[in-house]
């Protein structure tokens, strides 16, 4: 029987052995904190800061959880720039849980990716754009909805056919988000006057309702992206001192960023007024400028929105192809049609099941908070299980070269795990209906794995060798 480190994962038809592949170092400090701010700072700051207002007791309370997201954050980007740095692959979590856990446990996450995570991303997206589209223009009573199916259709339809945003599009798109969250910090603070019931205070004013712990995963909701960038670890020039200084720059650019955002939202609409608004960023322009800057800043947030739902489905697809070739009950995905068409089954299932998610929206008063429930148990259950990992790999192959090593272990590892820990249990305990969804689907996966244990058959991968160079295949 081989070990986890032993399984044969390759194609049965290669001979030849795969030669390593490691990801070149190429990046400086500076690339690194462009693409590490480009990937976190995305539309659900437009959205989550009114969830979060909702779950705190005082204005002082809610800027205390977007600057503990900071910390949190950070944590987690050093644990996962040791793994990234350690065993470089384009697996990433997939990868580092098969060769702690074995192929089981990675198929879990490859089924939760494909049916909770990375569709729950997709559908929430889409309803961040379906609120801000309503604010242009409504559709009546489930416009939310309505929008937000359209354009998971639309770039679904899109993605299928090859065409791709141009270099110039992202980079203007990325450049219009800039300035709408400038805009929405400067109208904040200098045009809209302060409102009645603002105050700053850590003092709780009511304790009816409240939920710190579901602020805070509303809070990492929006700081999430780390885990993605942390993947260039492997890519800094310099290694470790590189690599750490871009993480720790980026997370405290992200977090002034978000912190001011916030400040700027709690002066001109106040706890309350943030709480009960679904598209907080409109509200505050719409007070600021009237119409035009409500219209103006709507438009800049539903492109936001589409542009990360775009991203979002055009690597959840290839998650779900490399599914496909890895384990063949599942192999009706990994087919690539052509070059240009790419693999356009596993973009059709991956819209189809965003599509049912977005339907939830017709049952529920807000889509997006359902996505949230929907998806968190899930993510930060799979989280959690990777920080495991680091210590289970730590122990597993500690002859393994560290090009970067995590300050303070085991003790930052260790929050990172407990952090994780705590925000899986409040998004089970606090959340709603979505969550209980999310979990039951996740089960499926479990059930289906007992009931057919031939799903880890052999179709594609690597062979896992403990010692040597051969440590860091890759996966597609």
């Amino acid at each position: 029987m081989p070990t986890a480190q032993e399984e044969v994962l390759a194609p049965a038809q290669e001979k030849k052995s795969v030669q390593p592949e490691t990801p070149k170092r190429v990046l400086g400090a500076v690339d690194a904190i462009a693409l590490i701010v480009g990937i976190v700072i995305g539309a659900g700051i437009f959205r989550t800061p009114s969830l979060v207002a909702g779950n705190v007791e005082s204005g002082g309370l809610m800027l205390g959880v977007w600057l503990i997201g900071g910390a949190v954050s950070l944590i987690g980007a050093l644990c996962y720039a040791e793994l990234t740095t350690t065993f470089p692959n384009t697996g990433g979590d997939y990868h580092f849980l098969m060769r702690a856990f074995g192929k089981r446990t990675a198929f879990l996450f490859a089924w939760a990716r494909m049916s909770v995570i990375q569709t729950g991303s997709i559908a929430l997206l889409a309803f961040i754009f379906g609120d801000y589209a309503t604010q242009i223009y409504s559709l009546g009573e489930y416009s939310s909805v309505l929008y937000a199916g359209l354009i998971v259709l639309l770039l679904t339809t899109i993605n299928i056919i090859g065409v791709k945003m141009g270099a110039g599009t992202q980079k203007l798109l990325t450049s219009l988000e800039v300035l709408g969250i400038l805009a929405v910090i400067i109208a904040g603070l200098f045009f809209v006057p302060a409102a009645t019931d603002v105050s700053f205070s850590f003092v709780p004013a009511t304790e009816a309702g409240n939920s710190l712990g579901l602020a805070m995963v509303f809070v990492l909701l929006t700081f999430g992206g780390w885990n993605e960038a942390a993947y260039i670890s492997a890519e800094i020039r310099s290694g470790k001192k590189k690599m750490a200084m871009a993480l720790v720059l980026s997370i405290i650019i992200i977090t002034l960023v978000y912190f001011l955002v916030n400040i700027a939202f709690l002066k001109g609409l106040g706890l309350d007024g943030m709480a009960g608004s679904s598209a907080v960023a409109g509200d505050l322009m719409g007070a600021a400028f009237g119409q035009t800057g409500l219209i103006l800043i709507s438009l800049v947030v539903a492109i936001a929105a589409m542009t990360s739902a775009n991203a979002t489905i055009f690597t959840g697809a290839r998650s779900n192809y490399a599914l496909g070739r890895d384990f063949k009950a599942f192999s009706f995905m990994g087919k690539w049609k052509t070059r240009k068409a790419g693999p356009v089954n596993a973009f059709l299932i991956q819209g189809a099941i965003a599509l049912v998610l977005v339907s939830f929206g017709f049952f529920s008063r807000s889509g997006f908070e359902t996505m949230i429930d929907y998806t968190a148990p899930v993510f930060w259950f799979f989280l959690l299980l990777v920080g495991i990992a680091l210590f289970v790999l730590r122990k597993k192959e500690p002859d393994t070269e560290r090009p970067f090593r995590v300050p303070l272990y085991p003790i930052l590892p260790l929050v990172f795990c407990l952090t994780s820990a705590y925000l899986l249990y409040s998004s089970i305990a606090y959340t709603g209906w979505g969550a209980l969804v999310g979990i039951a689907v996740l089960a499926i996966g479990i059930i289906f794995l007992l009931l057919k244990p031939s799903v880890t058959g052999e179709n594609h991968g690597l062979k896992f060798k403990q010692n040597g160079h051969n440590k860091n295949e890759h996966l597609n």
